[in-house]
This record gives C-alpha cells, structure tokens and sequence, in this order.
C-alpha cells in the first residue's frame, strides 16, 4: 500500500475502513459523495482494495448456500439474452455461474453498501481459481485496471481479454494482459457506453492476441460488470 505518501493521512485512513466496511452509517454517505466526485479518492479505494485482495485468495473454497446460488444465477440469467453461435459459448455460461459464486462468497458485502472501485468493478475468475483478476473501470476517463492475483500466460501464449455487452452478436476484444501484475487499458467511448450488464472474459490466445477478431482458444475466467456505486 503506497498511497499513504500521495495523499491526506485521514483520507487514506478512511478510505481503508471503506473497503473493510467498517465506516460508521453516519460517515460512510459523506464518503460515498467524495468519492463521486474524487478520482483521487477512487483511485485510494482502489490502491486499498488491490492491497486486501491477496489475503482474500488464501480463504478456502467453500460450497455456496442454495439460496445464494439461486439468487446469483437469478441475477445473471434471469432476463433473456440474445445468444451468439460460438464454439465457447457453453463453456462462458459455466463460467459465469461459478465465477460469480466464488467471487460473492470471497467479497460479500451488505445489500446497501456498494463496492468501492472507481465506477464499475468485475471479479474475474477461473472455475479452479487458477486464474484471478480484480478490475475497476473509471467511466469519466474510460481506463480498466486489471490486478491479476492468480495465473498467467502459458509459455508463447497470450491472455486478451472479451467485452461481452448485454445483448450482443459477439464479443469485443479489449487488448492483451501484460506480464506484469497490473494492467491499465483504455475503452473506446462506444465501449464504455456498453458497460451496463455487460461480461467481461480472458482466453487463453496465440502470443500476440486472437488473429481472427474472435475467441480462438479456452475461455479461461469470466466476471460480470457491476456498478461501484
């Protein structure tokens, strides 16, 4: 956790019991209107939330309730989707029922405190965790931060990452994984505009990225968009 040097020792304080969810109701509104207002303040959220994130990966996995599990696959599925005929399309729909179990066990917060990553936030995850990847979207700027926690590419392999819009024909291909821990990429407006129920997804491609426009190889972890606040 860098951000203590760049900015207000009380707003780094509060901005760390923000991401624990131990602000008292009384403070929490007051901070949840800085931060719309605040990149700064967002982007301190998030340097939090990146710090925590590995503790989170050593909780062992757990079976979800059956309440949970249908309230997830409720919220996923519960409207109808246009479908596009593509060879993973069955292995994305496994995907996102066992990401988004996963995830919501690990993050699991109150139904009235949103999450506080920048203005749109994802948990992509393989089924067997073994590929991790916390993003924040900024909506004012368009730039995706992606914190890869678990995995990487295999030898002369690429992870790019999928847009998948609510409704759409097929996916959009958003750039490469960098072999660093964290990667920053910048969404096209018209990208941004399509953020709202929208998937995101990484494969496992060919060194330099899929060279057909399309997912060419194993749809490795998937994560469902939702808004921060």
């Amino acid at each position: 956790m860098t951000a203590a040097t760049d900015h207000n020792d009380d707003d780094v304080a509060l901005a760390g019991e923000y991401v624990l969810g131990l602000l008292p109701a009384d403070d929490l509104r007051g901070f949840e209107l800085r931060l719309r207002d605040s990149s700064d303040m967002r982007r301190l959220v998030v340097e939090w939330d990146e710090y925590f994130i590995p503790l989170a990966a050593e909780i062992p996995e757990v079976a979800p309730p059956p309440a949970i599990q249908a309230r997830v696959e409720r919220r996923l599925f519960g409207a109808p989707r246009r479908r596009w005929p593509l060879p993973w399309q069955g292995t994305l729909a496994g995907g996102i029922i066992a990401a988004a179990l996963i995830v919501g066990l690990m993050f699991l917060t109150p139904p009235d405190q949103p999450d506080a990553l920048a203005t749109h936030t994802a948990q992509i995850a393989a089924e067997d965790r073994s590929l991790l990847i916390a993003a924040t979207l900024d909506d004012d700027t368009g730039e995706i931060r992606l914190h890869r926690t678990e995995g990487a590419a295999r030898a002369g392999r690429s992870l790019e990452l999928w847009l998948i819009p609510e409704g759409a024909d097929g996916p959009i291909s958003l750039g490469l994984l960098g072999d660093d821990e964290v990667t920053v990429l910048t969404l096209a407006p018209e990208q941004r505009a399509a953020l709202q129920g929208a998937v995101l997804a990484v494969s496992d491609e060919p060194e330099g990225g899929s060279p057909t426009g399309a997912p060419t190889g194993e749809v490795l972890a998937v994560g469902e968009i939702s808004p921060a606040a």
